[in-house]
Order: structure tokens, then sequence, then C-alpha cells
């Protein structure tokens, strides 16, 4: 599958969490760093994600926000 986003990393889910219908995906992606993306319990399925899979994070944001 070829995609245009370039941030690309690569990690291993840790912790898959269940929602009514979201579910909460945490990927570490190495030096202590795990990034959480909450996607549809449907994409979990047809992913077939489960804790231990090597994955890719893709990060595509056209606005990146900071507050304090």
């Amino acid at each position: 599958m070829k995609i245009s986003a370039r941030n690309q990393i690569s990690g291993t889910v840790t912790t898959i969490t269940p929602g009514a219908v979201n579910g909460s995906v945490k990927v570490d992606i190495g030096g202590g760093t795990v990034v959480t993306s909450n996607i549809t319990e449907e994409s979990i399925a047809e992913l077939g994600l489960a804790v231990g899979d090597a994955v890719t994070v893709i990060i595509k944001a056209s606005d990146v926000l900071i507050g304090k």
C-alpha cells in the first residue's frame, strides 16, 4: 500500500482498550514513547490488531495545536 503521509513510525501494539464505537490502541514506538490512536472497533477487527503486533503509526495532520 502506498500513501502520501511521510510521518510513518514503526512500533508494537501494547494495549487495546475496547469502547462502544471506538477503541483506544497504544503503540510503543521506542525510547519510552507511546502513541495512542482512537479508531473504530470495526477497524480494529478488520486489521486484526492484537497486543504484540508490529504496526506502523501514520501521522497526517494539517494542524498541530499546543495549549497552556
